[in-house]
């Protein structure tokens, strides 16, 4: 197994802890795949682990993408490589061993390595092949996410800019400060919900588009509308999700008190809870039956009453997407009782940032 020699013995706990390290620290290198900018880094602790006198990553075309240590014969390195590829399975031929890099049942490239030992190169292939894996998935993961972002996007932008420009030209005439003020405000939405400065945004920015947004519903209730935004200042900085709050927001006017009769009102309202983030949107709207709403989650609305709701599900699936399957969204309603809609993340999370 990987590090034998270091176990014969009794190995000290300081080296022990150093292969853990280089573990991690392999796996941070191949996040960017096989041909990232990390091979290099990888290669040479791959080296250092394997006490190995050189180490070579090599990608399908028998290329070396990252060499450690004195650079091989070309012609040797291909020889080796041709057998590992054709056989899919090790090579050795002294001083120089090499074995394949399956990732996810497919042949992906092959590590080879001069003066290691040979009983150690294939658990190192091991390693590599699943930190290929896990970079693999975390692309698909953002690729997944990034889709779903667009598709939020041109779900709610056709009703909301309809009912935006109506109420702005509605106030042209009767109130032209209050109608420049609204045009600014929609500009502002607008240039936000559309910006490509990444996957994630604070919290704070989220809040300032949920406001802006709130402002022109206000103006086409009249006024009518009250709202209240809570927000504890140390979630403030936390990094979220792109457009999760405003969609919420959203769901919250168009389905709960634009069919209200009378005035209404909705609270956004975050605070810290130890290491967890929450946020909560919560109208005094109309309502739903608990069944719909496990319905809105499951993208299943259409069946269970007609209640729109894609926006939630969008946005379900994406804080499941990038936290895991038990940071969804959490729907408290009832007929006629208003909904409460809460987000519960971690307020620190590695690769969740705005930077």
């Amino acid at each position: 197994m990987l590090g034998d020699r270091m176990r014969r013995g009794r190995p000290d706990e300081g080296r022990t802890a150093a292969v853990l390290a280089a573990v991690q620290e392999i796996d941070d290198d191949l996040r960017d795949g096989l041909t990232g900018r990390g091979a290099a880094s990888a290669a040479r602790r791959l080296r250092r682990l394997l006490r190995a006198g050189t180490v070579v990553l090599a990608d399908l075309d028998a290329r070396p993408v990252a060499v450690a240590g004195q650079g091989p014969d070309p012609a040797e390195l291909a020889a080796l490589l041709a057998g590992v590829y054709e056989h899919a399975g090790p090579v050795h031929r002294p001083p120089w061993a090499a074995v394949p890099l399956i990732v996810a049942g497919e042949l992906s490239g092959a590590l080879a390595a001069r003066d290691a030992a040979e009983a150690e190169l294939a658990p190192a292939a091991a390693l590599v092949a699943r930190s290929l894996d896990h970079a693999a998935l975390r692309r698909a993961r953002a690729r997944i996410t990034q889709a779903e972002l667009r598709t939020l996007r041109a779900q709610i932008s056709p009703h909301f800019l309809h009912n935006a420009l109506a109420v702005i030209g509605a106030r042209i005439r009767t109130d032209p400060d209050r109608a420049r003020t609204l045009l600014n405000d929609f500009a502002d939405y607008l240039r936000y919900s559309f910006s490509t400065q990444g996957d994630y945004a604070t919290v704070a920015d989220e809040l300032q588009a949920v406001q802006t947004y709130l402002e022109l519903q206000r103006a086409r209730f009249d006024d009518r509308m009250e709202l209240t935004v809570r927000m504890a200042p140390e979630i403030l900085p936390v990094a979220i999700p792109f457009l999760v709050i405003q969609p919420i927001v959203e769901n919250a006017v168009r389905h709960g008190l634009e069919p209200k009769p009378g005035p209404g009102s909705i609270s956004v309202s975050g605070f810290g809870e130890g290491p967890m983030c929450v946020i909560e949107v919560e109208d005094d709207g109309v309502g739903m039956d608990p069944e719909v709403a496990g319905a809105i989650l499951a993208g299943t609305a259409g069946a269970a009453g007609g209640r729109g709701g894609v926006g939630l599900a969008n946005v379900d699936q994406r804080l499941r997407t990038v936290y895991g399957p038990e940071f969804g969204l959490v729907i408290e309603t009832a007929p006629g009782g208003g909904t409460k809609v809460v987000i519960r993340v971690p307020r620190f999370m590695r690769g969740v940032t705005t930077r």
